[in-house]
Parts: C-alpha cells; structure tokens; sequence
C-alpha cells in the first residue's frame, strides 16, 4: 500500500518541503525506511498558536544486520531543532514497547489527522496490537501524571495563566473523560475536537472550552488569560477522581510475545536491503 498523505492547506508548502526533505535524508543517511510520518503537537491536536514550530515524528525500520549486532544503532533520529522544525523518529521496536506498556503518545502517533506519509495497513496493526494487549489503565495513568504535571503549577497562579499551558493541561483531561466514557477502550483521539464531541460536556463548559482554544490560535505561544472557573472545576474533578490501578488482565509474557510477533513481521516486510 502506499504511503497516504493528509495535510491541510493552511501549512506553508515551502515547510511541508522541508520536512519531505528531511525524511528522505533520514531514510538515506541511516539506511532506514519510513513507514509512518505523522505531525503531533499542537497542530495535530487542533489548537496551534500563529508561531507555534512543525512537530514531525516518525516511525522508522532498520536493516536486519543492524538488529542483529551487538552494538545496535540508536532507537531514535533526531534532526537538527530550530524555531520552524522539530523533526525526530523512533524505531517500530522502541515504540511497539512504549506502546504496549501504555504510553500514550506512541498510540496517538497512529491516529493523527496530519500524515506526511501513512501506511494504514501498518498503523492498523499497531492499533489493532494496541487494542490486544495494551494496559488500558496504565494509558489513564500516563495521561493523569500528564494532566497532573501541567495543572499543578498553575492552581499556584494569581491572575492570568499562559493559555499554552492550561490547554496542555486540559488536553489529557479530556482524554481521561474519553477513556472514562468508554469503557474497554485503549485508543483515544488525537484530535481534541473530536473527543470533546464524544464528551458531551455541558454547553456553556463546552463554549469555554471552545472559546480559549478561539482565542489560542490568534495568540501568541505566551499569550495569558484567567482560567475560566468551569474549565478549573473540570480539571479538579477529574484529578481528585484518579481510580486505582486496576489488575492488568494481560500477563507480561503474553505481552510480549504478541509485541515481538508484530515487530518481526514489520522487520520481515518493511526492513530495507
């Protein structure tokens, strides 16, 4: 299948240019191929500010010499970093165990709206592996600690808060809400609209909601704002609701014998020569 694109017309082509570059060299000066090139961040989420940078990650394969040998390659690419590029991959393998494991930012690498280059059967598999063993639990908690990590900081502030990071700090709580409202399922949208709408928030939280991110994209990156008192009492809501853990019902064996059995599938058809 080959590689589908999906990238809005509001991106600068000369930097969506750059960016094809830059994979291509990728795939060249380290003998690897790119199965997957997604944008993340705040463009993929749906609440860019006017300066906000390209945030690029990749999925990469090494050749099978390269897995074999003692002193393996890196896991991961780095490009160089400016103000426009943040360009960097990691190899299928190192984000098949982060993903497994419930990190929640290899699983959403696989559902971004913004694809340089996707191959859908590949993201299919990963999801579907996702879907199979992933603790569902530990993908709540990584989005919690993220929640957590964010908010905390700014219940200290008096006054106006830089609106960059109350949205990083409501973007996993409405995440968890997701989770919450589904039961079963690992795999919430990347896109933030998209699960507000499956929230069904109340409508004046929600025209809140909608109003900052509003307000975020014609704002620069430190642009501040009071906290809305709705948006503070979802938060604290779902960060004083934080369940215990519950009993993973995936044993880590099982675990990794169906991680190893993807990973050598992907290395058996996508590894080049």
């Amino acid at each position: 299948m080959l590689p589908q694109r999906s990238i809005p017309n509001s991106f600068d082509p000369e930097i969506v240019a750059g960016i094809d570059a830059r994979l291509a060299a990728a795939e060249h000066n380290e003998h690897v191929r790119i199965p997957i090139a997604i944008e993340s961040g705040s463009r993929a989420w749906g609440f860019p500010s006017p300066d906000s940078d390209y945030d690029c990650r990749f999925v990469f394969v090494r050749r099978h010499d390269d897995y074999r040998s003692l002193w393996q390659p890196r896991d991961v690419i780095e490009t160089p970093l400016d103000a426009i590029y943040d360009v960097g991959g990691w190899d299928v393998g190192k984000l098949i165990k982060l993903m497994v494991k419930g990190n929640a930012v290899a699983i959403e690498w696989l559902t971004s709206p913004i694809r340089y280059r996707f191959d859908q059967s590949i993201a299919n598999r990963l999801l579907g592996l996702a879907r199979e063993v992933t603790d569902r639990a530990a993908v709540r908690r990584h989005y919690y600690n993220l929640a957590k990590a964010s908010w905390t900081p700014l219940e200290r502030e008096k006054g106006d808060v830089p609106l960059k990071k109350l949205l990083y700090a409501l973007r996993p709580v409405v995440a968890i809400t997701w989770l919450d409202r589904h039961p079963g399922e690992v795999v919430a949208p990347m896109a933030f609209a998209q699960s507000l709408d499956a929230i069904d928030l109340a409508p004046a939280l929600r025209a809140e909601i909608d109003a900052l991110v509003e307000r975020k994209s014609v704002t620069a990156e430190l642009g501040s704002a009071p906290v809305p008192p709705a948006i503070a009492v979802l938060i604290d809501g779902a960060l004083a609701a934080n369940p215990p853990a519950a009993v993973d019902p995936v044993s880590p064996g099982e675990r990794r014998r169906a991680a190893d059995r993807v990973f050598l599938e992907f290395l058996d058809e996508l590894a080049p020569a």
